[in-house]
This record gives structure tokens, C-alpha cells and sequence, in this order.
């Protein structure tokens, strides 16, 4: 009996209040969405950085004749400078492994990553590619030494690190990161005060049945359940939806980025997780709203 009264006056309270239901409802789903949003991006940016670490290198170009880079002078390295150099870079600290990359190789490598762009590899010859040392490293965080060591010596044109390449699309994903999480906590703070709101009202609504309960003797937890259903019930809803729209992110957002980029891709058991960690997290939302409400404006 007891059960079936708590129901009905959640039927009530979500009837009575229907706009403002749907309100919590939409304000939760976008909010916990934008929150889930932002926790997939962080889990992204985190596997798309562990894999590209490992496949960071520093490439040394090496002078070609007629090169126009200052520090060749127009002078081509020499095979003695060549092996002088590669010894050079096998024993600096931090190198894990050297390769050489002649201009054959490099061509074939240039062909690969510019074949949408057949123009311009119908103008470039084998001999317009340096050649170049590829150096792996141990830690890709340790790059400076290795630079500072191979940078200046004869017969090196240029030393790039691809790890400055990458860096700025990195720091932009860390701040889109920050910029979703900080929208889903304004929006987690809307929903809040939506729920206070509506809880409010379904209590003014029925001050009468809440005062004939207390005068029964029914206990505050007796009267506040109804009205702590509601804000559940909302945040579950919320929560479905917001899964909906994560699970489209997924989809249609996420890997069509890994897609592009050729990189590592979000699994479905991280984009479980953060349904998970959202729907408990918008329902904890909506029961401390609803008990904070309570206690302010029922005297119970």
C-alpha cells in the first residue's frame, strides 16, 4: 500500500509538472552529454599522445649538393662525415634506435603521404629529397639533448622533433577538453537549480496531502521520498538521452577522427565507463537537489 502511494504521487508530481519535467530532463541530457563529452576527449587526447609518443622521431637531414639550407653551404655531406654522424647519434644518451632514409626510400615515403596530391608528386624527383637519419627515442619527452648534440655538426642541413609538430593540436585538444567540461558544469548547475525548482512547485502543489501525512505521523524521509522520485526519475531519463547522444559522438564524431588521423581509437568499454560515471552522476545531482529543496521549503 505504502508503495503504491509513493508512486502515484510521483505519477502526480511528474503530471502536474510535465513543462518543467521536461526542462530537468533536456537541461540533464545536454549537460551530462557536454560532461561525457568532455571525459571521451580527455580519454582520447591520452591514447592519441601514448600512441604518437611512440612513434615520435627526430629526423636529421643531411646536406645534398646545391642544398640551400645555410649550414651546407651548398657542399653535399660526405660518406666519412655520414658514418662520423650515425656513430655520433648511436652513442648520444636517450637514443633508442637510427635509422637511415635514403633519398630512394624518402621518395617512396613522400609518394605515400602526398598521394592526394598528385600534382605535386608528378613535380618532385627523388633527387629534390635529402637524405636523413630517423632517430627513435627512449623517452619522446628527452628530445632536447639529442638535438643539441646532433644540431651544427658537419654536414646536417636541419634537425627536426615531430613532438613540436603534434604539440599544438594536442594543447587545442586539451582545450576543447577544458571547455566542454567547464559548459557541462554550468549546465550541471542549471539542471540543479530546474530541479529545485520543479520540486518546489510539486511541494507547493501539495502542501495540503503533505500536512494531512504529517499529522498522521508520517516521517519526513515518508514524505520527501515522492518528491525525491521525481528528481530521479528526471536524471534517469536525462541520463538515457545523454547516453544516446554520446553513443552518436562515438560513432559519427570520435572515430571519424581517428579516421583522419590514422590514430588510436576510443573503445566501447571507455564510452561505457563514462555513460556509466555521467547517468550516477546526474542522478546524485538530482537526489541532492531535491533533499537540499526539501529541506529549505517543506517543513517537514
Amino acid at each position: 500500500m505504502r508503495a503504491n502511494f509513493i508512486f502515484s504521487e510521483v505519477w502526480i508530481g511528474l503530471r502536474r509538472n510535465l513543462t518543467m519535467t521536461i526542462a530537468v530532463i533536456i537541461t540533464v541530457a545536454v549537460g551530462m552529454a557536454m560532461l561525457g563529452v568532455g571525459l571521451m576527449i580527455n580519454s582520447q587526447v591520452g591514447l592519441m599522445k601514448s600512441y604518437w609518443n611512440d612513434k615520435v622521431e627526430i629526423s636529421v637531414f643531411l646536406c645534398k649538393k646545391g642544398s640551400a639550407m645555410p649550414a651546407c653551404d651548398g657542399k653535399a655531406i660526405t660518406p666519412a662525415q655520414t658514418k662520423e654522424l650515425e656513430e655520433l647519434i648511436k652513442g648520444t644518451p636517450g637514443v633508442a634506435e637510427v635509422f637511415f632514409e635514403n633519398a630512394s626510400t624518402a621518395y617512396e615515403n613522400f609518394k605515400e603521404s602526398f598521394s592526394s596530391n598528385q600534382a605535386l608528386v608528378n613535380a618532385t624527383k627523388v633527387d629534390d629529397l635529402p637524405e636523413s637519419f630517423r632517430i627513435k627515442l627512449q623517452d619522446p619527452n628527452n628530445y632536447q639533448s639529442v638535438i643539441q648534440a646532433v644540431k651544427g655538426q658537419p654536414g646536417v642541413a636541419e634537425v627536426t622533433d615531430q613532438k613540436q609538430l603534434i604539440a599544438p593540436f594536442f594543447d587545442m585538444l586539451d582545450k576543447l577538453a577544458v571547455a566542454a567540461l567547464t559548459v557541462a558544469i554550468i549546465l550541471v548547475l542549471a539542471a540543479a537549480l530546474l530541479i529545485g525548482n520543479t520540486v518546489r512547485l510539486s511541494a507547493f502543489n501539495r502542501r495540503r496531502e503533505t500536512g494531512i501525512m504529517r499529522l498522521v505521523g508520517a516521517s519526513n524521509l515518508y514524505i520527501q521520498l515522492p518528491f525525491v522520485m521525481e528528481g530521479v526519475i528526471a536524471g534517469l531519463v536525462g541520463g538515457v538521452f545523454a547516453a544516446v547522444i554520446l553513443i552518436t559522438a562515438k560513432v559519427f564524431l570520435f572515430d571519424g577522427l581517428v579516421g583522419f588521423l590514422g590514430t588510436a581509437q576510443l573503445g566501447w568499454n571507455d564510452v561505457a565507463q563514462t555513460i556509466t560515471i555521467t547517468m550516477i552522476i546526474g542522478v546524485v545531482i538530482c537526489i541532492l537537489a531535491s533533499f537540499v529543496t526539501l529541506r529549505r521549503y517543506l517543513r517537514v
